[in-house]
C-alpha cells in the first residue's frame, strides 16, 4: 500500500538520509520525493512510501518523527503512477491535441501532477462562469456562487471560507485556483481532508497553468 507523507523536516545536511534510514529500518521503502518549500530554517517535503501489508499507517509517522525535529504535517493514502517529469508529459500531451480537448487533458492530469484528489476547469461567461471540464471525484460547481470567478489571479481557497458549502467545510477540502486560458476563466485544484495547499504549490500551479495556456492555442503537433 502506498501512502504520501508530508514532513515538515530542519533544513540542515543529513536530514533526509537520517529519515531514509529511518523509514528504512521500519521495512518502509521510499518510491519518490519532492521538496515544496524551503526557508526560515525548515523544509516541506512530500514523500511517497510503500508500507508492507502488515504494518499500519501509524507506524510510517512513529518511524519518521523518531528522527528529531521531524514533524509529519499530513498522511494519507496515494494511488497513481509515479514520474519525476510530470509537468513536462502534461505539457508534451498538451501539444498534442486540439484546443476543444486541452480542459478535459488538464483536468484529467493535474491532480496527478501535484498529489492532489481532482482538478475543475472553470470558462468565464461574461459576469459569469461554466464548468468546461473536471476530473473523476470532483465535487459539483453548478450552482454555487463563486466569489473570485472571473478570475483574476492566482489564490489559495482555504476550507474554512464562507463562501464554501457547508458539507465542503465538514470534508476540509482545500483549493488552489489559478487562471487557464482566456479572460478570467480558471483550474482549480483540490483534495479532502488536507493538507493545505502551500504558497510554493500555487506558484508551481500559476507557473505550469500559464505555460499550457500558450501551449494549448498552438496548433497539434
Amino acid at each position: 500500500m502506498s501512502y504520501l507523507l508530508r514532513l515538515v523536516v530542519p533544513d540542515r545536511p543529513g536530514i533526509l538520509g537520517a529519515v531514509a534510514t529511518a523509514l528504512g529500518d521500519a521495512g518502509i521503502d521510499i518510491v519518490s520525493l519532492d521538496v515544496l518549500e524551503r526557508g526560515n530554517g525548515v523544509a516541506v517535503d512530500d514523500v511517497v512510501v510503500e508500507l508492507p501489508r502488515d504494518r499500519l499507517p501509524d507506524s510510517l509517522i512513529t518511524a519518521a518523527q523518531a528522527v528529531p525535529g521531524v514533524t509529519v504535517e499530513s498522511l494519507r493514502p496515494f494511488a497513481g503512477p509515479l514520474d519525476t517529469h510530470r509537468e513536462l508529459e502534461l505539457l508534451d500531451a498538451l501539444a498534442r491535441v486540439d484546443e476543444g480537448t486541452s480542459a478535459k487533458l488538464l483536468a484529467a492530469e493535474l491532480p496527478r501532477v501535484f498529489h492532489a484528489g481532482w482538478a475543475v476547469v472553470l470558462s468565464a461567461v461574461g459576469d459569469s462562469w461554466e464548468v468546461a471540464a473536471a476530473s473523476e471525484a470532483a465535487p459539483n460547481f453548478e450552482g454555487l456562487t463563486l466569489p473570485w470567478m472571473p478570475l483574476a489571479s492566482p489564490r489559495l481557497l482555504p476550507s474554512e471560507d464562507d463562501w464554501l458549502p457547508p458539507r465542503w467545510r465538514e470534508m476540509a477540502l482545500e483549493m488552489m485556483v489559478s487562471p487557464y486560458g482566456g479572460p478570467g476563466c480558471a483550474v482549480v485544484l483540490g483534495r479532502s481532508g488536507g493538507p493545505a495547499f502551500r504558497r510554493s504549490e500555487l506558484l508551481r500551479l500559476a507557473h505550469l497553468t500559464g505555460i499550457a495556456t500558450t501551449v494549448a492555442t498552438l496548433p497539434p503537433l
